[in-house]
């Protein structure tokens, strides 16, 4: 394994109990980094690895529909670390919701997922801001996705909306706060191998989603994580606003 130094890093990463997250934050736990373990609903999980890493974790519950509760997650990381060098932008849903159905059901969804894609991270952003320039500088990882550029099915409509302002938000900030020291990176994954994607092979086939891609087996968690480590260590600084896809040649740009 690499070593990437992150020993003098504190991260904040959402959603970091399951799927993505939950990679992610083992490999940034591995590499010596602090980080704040969000959850929403899996207590469990994230509890199971902030016991593997005692001293360099902590589990911070938040619904991140609430706006309280983002503003009270983000002070209370702050508070118990002291300091946010990295904010990762991970957490995020991906809901059905077919136009074919009633216009008071797709709705529902679409405000739903878009309060926790887009204005989630809106707020998170606008906080991290804020603290970023107390301390001169920061950085922000957004985990977009492949539908911001080749486009969604009809059920999920919104979720390629969110992520496009999720991507345009990241780049905004790139641009606008670079000479205060703070910088902006967007990964863009495809289909990757988590407890969803299961789901998903489970109905479908695993043919179904290999014939998708250019490589001979899917995205894993892993795969993502040395580049967001990457990242977060300032080695990729003056690639501020890039987009990287990690997606096994799915979608090429």
């Amino acid at each position: 394994m690499t070593k990437i130094a992150l020993a003098h890093t504190t991260i904040l990463l959402t959603g970091a109990s399951d799927g993505i997250g939950k990679g992610l934050a083992h490999y940034l736990l591995k590499m010596g980094a602090k980080v704040a373990v969000h959850y929403n609903s899996n207590k469990a999980s994230a509890e199971a690895l902030v016991a593997e890493y005692p001293e360099t974790s902590m589990a911070f519950q938040a619904d991140l529909s609430d706006t309280e509760a983002v503003c009270a997650l983000f002070a209370a990381v702050a508070d118990h670390f002291g300091t946010i060098d990295a904010v990762i932008l991970n957490a995020g849903v991906f809901l059905k919701h077919s136009s074919e159905g009633s216009t008071e059901d797709w709705f529902t969804i679409w405000k739903k997922t878009l309060s926790i894609n887009l204005d989630a991270v809106g707020l998170l952003t606008k906080l991290g801001l804020d603290h970023f320039r107390e301390r001169g500088g920061g950085r922000f990882i957004y985990i977009g996705s492949r539908a911001v550029f080749r486009g969604e099915t009809e059920e999920y409509l919104a979720y390629a909306a969110s992520k496009g302002g999720l991507t345009s938000l990241a780049r905004s900030v790139a641009r606008s706060f670079g000479k205060q020291n703070i910088k902006s990176f967007i990964v863009s994954p495809g289909f990757t191998r988590t407890q969803m994607a299961e789901q998903f092979i489970a109905t479908y086939g695993e043919e179904r989603v290999l014939n998708e891609i250019a490589l001979n087996e899917l995205t894993r968690p892993e795969d993502l994580a040395p580049l967001v480590a990457l990242m977060c260590s300032g080695g990729m600084d003056h690639a501020t606003g890039a987009t990287i896809d990690v997606n096994a040649g799915s979608h090429i740009r």
